[in-house]
């Protein structure tokens, strides 16, 4: 009864806006269940698509620190190079002879702490690399490279002294009267 009342546009404009929002809806209700699925399936497997990220998240930090610790390790610092001619002393050498024999494979990278000037940096460099031109390597020569970065370091008899004062204010080891269930112990003299 309404539409016998409304003109012949009135009705095609409808029908038209009808087919329209059908075909529109139709397409809304394919992606509503294919949202649905997708949504059903990541529950399904949760946690696992975030595990692997959040261990790699976990463990980049302490990569970082790993990957810092060698590089101090490795670092040839001012101690090891003699004044005059910047070349290695003996320990020095010796330093670089571990590094390129007997450090992890993946961590022979020498880095030689930069000198006050470019021309005592490069002689730094000419001697690392002399060294390890004498030594008979096994497997590739270790890369050389220049670091800003002067690893913390201390003398040894500032080392030995702490040591030794740490040892005498250790109290005398002691084992206890009783045991943990209350029966006499070693030390009761019974």
């Amino acid at each position: 009864m309404v539409l016998a009342g409304l003109s012949k546009r009135c009705v095609l404009g409808l029908a038209l806006l009808g087919t329209i929002m059908g075909q529109s809806a139709s397409a809304d209700w394919h992606s509503f269940w294919h949202a649905k699925h997708v949504d059903y399936t990541r529950n399904n497997v949760w946690p696992q698509p975030f595990v692997d990220v959040d261990a790699q998240a976990v463990q980049a930090p302490f990569a970082v620190m790993k990957h810092n610790g060698w590089r101090a390790h490795n670092t040839i610092g001012n101690e090891l190079f003699r004044e005059g001619d910047c070349s290695l002393n003996l320990a020095g050498s010796r330093r670089v002879e571990w590094i390129a024999k007997q450090a992890p494979h993946d961590r022979r990278t020498i880095y030689v702490l930069r000198g006050t000037n470019q021309d005592e940096t490069e002689l730094r460099i000419a001697s690392v690399h002399q060294s390890l031109a004498a030594m008979q390597i096994g497997g590739p020569v270790p890369q050389v490279m220049v670091t800003d970065i002067e690893p913390s370091a201390a003398s040894g008899g500032w080392a030995t002294s702490v040591t030794r004062q740490w040892m005498q204010s250790l109290p005398a080891p002691k084992l206890p009267s009783t045991t943990a269930s209350g029966s006499a112990g070693v030390t009761s003299g019974n």
